[in-house]
């Protein structure tokens, strides 16, 4: 097997890019993650596949692998990566398009200092959307091995826990993060972030994608945090979020409004994969 691969990166958060217009994906599972291994494969937090769009409105359809092998819904610094990549393959001009999504289509557009504002929709916050197995409320509070859990609950295209802490460095990520991710309310998992609101306009932010682990940085993450903060008016309208990796910039004006992400999407080589 010869894959030719394009290896991107999002503010730290990697990615493989596959082109697969003209070539049906056909990896399995245990091949994306051998992929994935960053001692013995290319390495990469999420596998990207480039495809011909199922809905007739959007231009194409992306999928999106973790490095484990398993699907995911969404990933916000993944379609700045397919935006970017569609750019430089000549198809994809200025101005707004559609780009279909596992989770459904978004709009892309390209900016002229190089960055891609992506709608990521607006943010889902009914326990069944996410899905969470707990009745409506904010914070959610689990017990997990002794400990109190408070945390705001959203799906931005995949579902999410959000913890507020007063210093993101020192929080528990690791512990706080496999805790949540795998307790039986979220029956798929859910990513896990730690924001600490610095004022209204910047918070700080680490997240633990379910399926990878801690990443440089999250697309989603960053909208289900300012998403949950905004919602208790803790923040305004537009954040910057910063990341290990660097930051994004979510603008969302509140209930009935989409949610818009802008960022950059960084080449960094290609290859070839031979197995």
């Amino acid at each position: 097997m010869s894959l030719h691969f394009t290896k991107m990166h999002g503010i730290g958060n990697d990615f493989v890019v596959l082109d697969c217009r003209t070539q049906p994906f056909a990896l399995e599972p245990t091949q994306i993650a051998r992929i994935a291994d960053r001692h013995t494969g290319v390495g990469f937090d999420q596998l990207l596949t480039i495809e011909p769009a199922r809905d007739p409105s959007c231009l194409f359809y992306y999928g999106i692998y973790n490095a484990d092998g398993s699907m995911s819904g969404q990933c916000g610094n993944g379609v700045r990566c397919v935006a970017a990549w569609l750019r430089r393959a000549g198809v994809l001009g200025t101005g707004t398009v559609r780009l279909e999504s596992p989770s459904g289509p978004v709009s892309v557009e390209l900016l002229a200092d190089g960055r891609v504002r992506v709608d990521m929709g607006e943010p889902r916050f009914l326990p069944e959307q996410i899905p969470l197995t707990l009745p409506a409320t904010d914070p959610y509070a689990l017990g997990v091995g002794g400990e109190r859990i408070e945390f705001g609950a959203v799906s931005m295209g995949n579902p999410h826990a959000v913890v507020e802490v007063a210093d993101v460095a020192a929080a528990p990520l690791a512990r706080v993060g496999a805790a949540l991710s795998t307790n039986a309310h979220f029956p798929q998992s859910c990513n896990v972030g730690v924001v600490q609101v610095v004022d209204r306009a910047q918070v700080r932010l680490r997240v633990r994608e379910r399926g990878v682990g801690e990443t440089l940085a999250c697309g989603t993450g960053a909208c289900a945090a300012v998403a949950v903060l905004r919602r208790r008016a803790q923040v305004d309208a537009t954040v910057a979020v910063d990341l290990p990796g660097g930051r994004l910039e979510i603008r969302w004006d509140g209930p009935g409004h989409a949610l818009w992400m802008t960022g950059p999407a960084a080449f960094v080589f290609e290859g070839n994969w031979n197995e």
